[in-house]
Order: structure tokens, then sequence, then C-alpha cells
């Protein structure tokens, strides 16, 4: 039998490698890419599901209320100011429920609303403008539908800041934010035998931020503008980037300032971190 021997030369040995090599490294591109590609978009969508989870996590109560029948004649600024607010909340992006002009009934659906959607990472803000009374120690935001002629009218009637703080902290919110623009002489004040100006100070359970227009016990006029003066300085200091107990502290120097003194908003806070507000908010 009669084998045929096959030579190789040197110079074909060195193109099948060198084509082995071209292919290995288009494998090798190809692959890098398409990793790349799974990154990119893993990335993207990361990033959207992180900003979802944030805006999620953002909810407000907003209540405006205006027209009280026992008053002489309708609070034009709590409406205006409830819209405005909403608008740069939701612009922050916050989960927003507005109700304007509520009655108790509608007050109470509304903060079952939101207890229906907070959830333990979420940031929770209330914000009441409208007529605001104390009793006993604890503050009531009114309805305009309420009869008032004595305290426990109030009780029955109103609706206690306190209680829906401790709403929110039964609920597990992550952090409680508060803004109260109800710190007006009020139109049932004349019917009680002893009666105390303004609101009580609000206790701010852990990781709560409070800001009231005027300090307890006292009273704010309301401006001439189309927004009260809380509410105009608050938006102003939205516009900026900035945590939360900033935002409300400057508001509260600006107004202090402005007034020279006579309206001095108060801040009550138990914060453990900082809650970012206005700008491209993240936390």
């Amino acid at each position: 039998m009669t084998f045929r021997h096959f030579s190789i030369s040197r110079r074909t040995i060195a193109m099948v490698a060198a084509l082995a090599g071209t292919v290995s490294l288009a494998i090798g591109a190809h692959a890098a890419l398409s990793l790349r590609a799974l990154d990119a978009a893993k990335a993207v969508s990361t990033e959207q599901s992180a900003d979802a989870a944030r805006r999620a996590s953002r909810i407000a109560l907003v209540i405006g209320n205006g027209h009280y029948p026992d008053a002489g004649e309708p609070l034009t600024q709590p409406i205006s100011d409830a819209r405005a607010l909403t608008t740069a909340l939701r612009r922050d992006g916050f989960d927003v429920d507005v109700v304007e002009d509520a009655s108790k009934d509608d007050m109470a659906r509304a903060i079952g609303r939101l207890k229906s959607k907070i959830k333990r990472d979420s940031v929770v803000m209330l914000f009441f403008g409208g007529y605001g009374v104390q009793v006993g120690r604890e503050s009531y935001m009114i309805p305009v539908d309420a009869v008032i002629w004595k305290e426990t009218d109030v009780r029955r009637d109103g609706l206690s800041i306190e209680s829906v703080l401790e709403v929110m902290k039964e609920r597990g919110a992550r952090a409680k934010l508060v803004v109260v623009d109800a710190s007006r002489r009020n139109p049932y004040e004349r019917r009680f035998r002893a009666f105390s100006h303004g609101l009580a100070p609000i206790n701010a359970p852990d990781n709560a931020l409070i800001l009231t227009s005027a300090t307890p016990g006292k009273v704010a006029e309301d401006s001439n503008g189309s927004h009260s003066v809380l509410v105009s300085e608050l938006l102003n200091n939205l516009t900026a980037q900035a945590g939360a107990e900033a935002v409300f502290n400057k508001t509260r120097v600006a107004i202090s300032r402005a007034s020279d003194g006579e309206q001095v908003p108060s801040v009550s806070s138990s914060l453990l971190e900082d809650i970012r507000l206005g700008g491209d908010a993240g936390s």
C-alpha cells in the first residue's frame, strides 16, 4: 500500500491561522456589542423603573376650602392656593388628590384615598387652606358644612390634623410633610365662652415636618393677592432643588422679614433624612 505525503507550506499555515484569528475577533466583537446593548437596555429599564418608583412614592392631599356659610364673605385664596400648589407638586412628581370646598364627608373620603395609597417608602404631604380651630390643645381643619356653636361641635365636625398624621404613621410612611394655612380669625370665635386664637402646636411624629402660617396662638391676616403669603413664598422656594426642611425654613424667614415680624410661620421638624422638594427631586 502506498501512502501519499502531503506537505503544507508555512504560508498556508499562516493564512489559516490569520483567518481563524479574524473569525475569533469577529465573534468576540459581536458578543461584546451584544453585552453592551444588553447592559444599556438594562440601565435604561432600571432608570425608568427607579423614576416610576420615585413618582409612585410621592403622594399629596391638597384641600382648599373657601365658601363657608357662616363667614361674611368667601375666602378667595385657599382654592387658588390649592390649585397652584397642586400644579407645582405634580410637576415635581407627586400623585396629588385635590379637593375644593370640601364637606366633612369629602374630607373623610379624601383621607381614606390617601391612606390606601401610602406604602412604607412613601413621602406623604398634606396641605390644608381654610379655617382652622384649636380645641383642647389640638388643631382641627374645618369643612365647609361644619355647624359650629360650641367647642364640642369642632370635635364633631372638624378633622384633627394630628389624626391625619397618625394615619400616615400607621401606614408606615417614609416621611410626613404638612402645610397648614389656616391661622385665620374665624367666624366661630365669638360663639365660644373661652377661645384661643390661631392653632395649637401640632405634635410632629417621627420623621415629620410641619409648616403653619403663624406661630401657635397667633392669627395671620389675608393679603390682597390671589395667593396667601404662605403659599406665595412656598411656591417661590419650591422652584429650587432643595430639601423640604430648607424650603420650609426659607419660607418662614421670608415671610417674617417681609412682615417685619408681624407674621412668623411655625416650622416643626423631626425629619431623620433629607427629603428633596422642587426641581428634579429624587428623594
